[in-house]
């Protein structure tokens, strides 16, 4: 998941950077700078950083650029909207370069794989959830936490897999082979990690998710 300076060419590399830039810029201009303001929303904020940062140290590899570790985008998107969740990881991919367990070449591809496609896939499923199934708290905790990050790390695996094939730098047979089928298992975990901050959020602190609401969820007034 977490690609290493080097293992993409210059096209490529060139590329991904446009693209950072492009959607940085949109996040930017659309993330919700106000609820920051709120002590409580910033903290929240900057501890899960600094806890995702931790958690992308605890990653599983045999070669470079097949590597495995937990994402963090749909609790993310889930407190904060699709935005600030991206510039959040982001700011994770960051700290991993400024401690030098990532590269700052390959930041871009990195950013747009992990934050860009975690992030559009959690956004993309809270809103098929909102649409197609009714208003109910454990809708919102089974369907919104836990089956959905679970696929968003998927489509993360499918997205890193056609990075790495499309680049040449692996053969497609054997990537479906041997990388891809862990991002099933990994998915499990992400979704019980996901699932189990949405419960607790949902019943303590509702306030801190970007889109739960008492009346909506829960029937209150």
């Amino acid at each position: 998941m977490n690609l290493p300076d080097g293992l993409l060419d210059a096209g490529w590399t060139l590329i991904a950077w446009l693209g950072f830039v492009a959607l940085a810029a949109v996040a930017v201009r659309r993330a919700p700078w106000a609820v920051l303001k709120d002590s409580m929303r910033l903290n929240a904020f900057l501890a899960m950083i600094v806890a995702l940062i931790l958690l992308w140290h605890l990653q599983a590899g045999v070669k470079p650029g097949l590597s495995l570790h937990l994402l963090g985008a749909t609790a993310f998107t889930l407190c904060f909207g699709w935005a600030l969740a991206f510039i959040g990881l982001c700011l994770v991919l960051a700290g991993l370069c400024l401690n030098g367990f990532a590269g700052w070449q390959a930041f871009a591809i990195n950013a747009l794989l992990l934050a860009g496609v975690g992030v559009a896939a959690s956004q993309l499923l809270h809103r098929l959830v909102d649409r197609l199934l009714p208003r109910h708290m454990f809708v919102y905790i089974f369907c919104k936490g836990f089956f959905t990050s679970a696929l968003a790390v998927m489509a993360v695996g499918v997205a890193s897999c056609a990075v790495l094939v499309l680049s040449g730098i692996y053969d497609s047979a054997y990537l479906t082979a041997e990388y891809l089928p862990f991002f099933v298992l990994l998915g499990f975990s992400e979704a019980w990690l996901s699932g189990m901050l949405a419960t607790l959020l949902a019943v303590y602190r509702p306030e801190l998710l970007a889109d739960f609401e008492d009346a909506r969820f829960l029937g209150r007034k």
